[in-house]
Parts: structure tokens; C-alpha cells; sequence
């Protein structure tokens, strides 16, 4: 543990500037009849609360007392080593000074307090990802396969008569509801212009459908 630390420029000359001003402000508040333990306790309370509106200042920029307390501890400390650098008597310390080291400890009392309980600032809350639309239903429509084409009959036999071929009761091509409703439609349609009914050849060019298909739909609708 003690192999790993290293000596660091800046820890070293902030160690030494504090220990300088710890002494500076001892020796204002011994200066300033605050004799015994009461002298070491003035540097202790003003580092702290510098140190407190510092931090305050670190997570909450916007703080305006925090950058005023942390202005009063400054001056505080600068005051200090200033006067004890041979601008002021110490052995004959002015009232106001004596005024102002007395009242300090309350003064530091209300910042550390006001420091302590200042609320935080609340987190910015993320950004709520926008709902993207739903996709529209798309309704598609299958279109009837053909049906297979029936096989022509077998020419007959010269000299021998045709087999009477019986009349189908029932359509050979399953035909879809919904493209027998639209083939009515048509074929009342022609039946009200022509005044006959419309055979298997034009429902073959108005649908559109195989010959057998269009076979079993004109069977349908006779």
C-alpha cells in the first residue's frame, strides 16, 4: 500500500499552503483573544466551511448561496494571512477586528447549516422515445387460381350414335362466393340491356376467368 504512493507536486504545495493558512488564522484568533483550544477551532471552521460550499457548488452550479458562503470563508482565510504578513499589530488588534473574529463561529454556524439543507437539484428527466405509428392493416385479396381446363370428349366412331352426355346438376370448378356474387351482379346487369341471358362466353370476357371457370359460373347462375 505505502510502495504505491508517490510524492505529487500539487498535493505537496496544497498541503503546505494549508497548513500556512491554518497557522495565519491561529495565530489572527490568538491575536484576537481567542486563547487555548478556541484559536486551533477558527482555521478548522473556516477550511470546513469552504470546503462545504465548495462541494455545493460542484452539484449545484445555479446555487447562489453557495458561491456567497464560499466568498465569505475566501475572504475570511485572505483577511487572515494578510493581516498576520506585518499589516496589522497583533499585539494591538483593533475592536472591529475582535468583533469580527467573536461572531464568526455563528456566522459559520447559519452558512454550514444553510449548506447542509439547501435542497439538491433534480435530475432532467430523459427524454420519453416517440411511439411510432402502427402500421396500417393491409387487407389483400387472393385471386382464385385457374381451374384446370376439362378435357375435350373423344371423337365417336363413324356409323355409330353419340352417347348422350347427361347434364351436370353441380358445377365441376368450386367457384368462390364472392366472384359468383359479382358474376350475378353482371349477369343482371345484361339480362335488364339485352333482355337474355348472358352465356359463359361473356362472363369469360367480363371476369376475366378460365373458360372452365367461367363454365361453372354461367351453370350456377342459369
Amino acid at each position: 500500500m505505502f510502495r504505491n504512493l508517490r510524492p505529487d507536486a500539487v498535493l505537496v504545495q496544497a498541503v503546505i499552503a494549508g497548513a500556512l493558512s491554518f497557522a495565519h488564522l491561529h495565530d489572527l484568533a490568538a491575536a484576537a483573544g481567542q486563547d487555548g483550544w478556541k484559536a486551533w477551532a477558527y482555521p478548522v471552521s473556516v477550511d470546513l466551511l469552504l470546503v462545504a460550499a465548495w462541494r455545493r457548488m460542484r452539484t449545484d452550479a445555479a446555487n447562489r448561496d453557495a458561491w456567497l458562503w464560499f466568498a465569505i470563508a475566501l475572504i475570511a482565510s485572505l483577511g487572515a494571512n494578510v493581516a498576520t504578513a506585518g499589516m496589522l499589530d497583533l499585539h494591538d488588534v483593533p475592536p472591529w477586528l475582535r468583533i469580527l473574529v467573536a461572531g464568526w463561529p455563528a456566522l459559520a454556524f447559519l452558512g454550514g447549516t444553510l449548506l447542509a439543507h439547501a435542497p439538491s437539484p433534480e435530475p432532467c428527466p430523459e427524454p420519453e422515445p416517440a411511439e411510432q405509428p402502427a402500421p396500417p392493416d393491409l387487407t389483400v385479396e387472393r385471386v382464385p387460381e385457374p381451374a384446370p381446363e376439362l378435357p375435350s370428349a373423344a371423337p365417336q366412331d363413324i356409323g355409330l350414335e353419340p352417347t348422350p352426355t347427361p347434364t351436370p346438376t353441380a358445377p365441376a370448378v368450386p367457384v368462390p362466393p364472392a366472384l359468383l356474387d359479382h358474376a350475378r351482379k353482371i349477369a343482371d346487369a345484361h339480362h335488364a340491356q339485352t333482355g337474355a341471358p348472358i352465356d359463359a362466353g361473356t362472363l369469360r370476357t367480363r371476369l376475366g376467368v378460365p373458360a372452365a371457370l367461367a363454365d361453372s359460373i354461367a351453370l350456377q347462375l342459369a
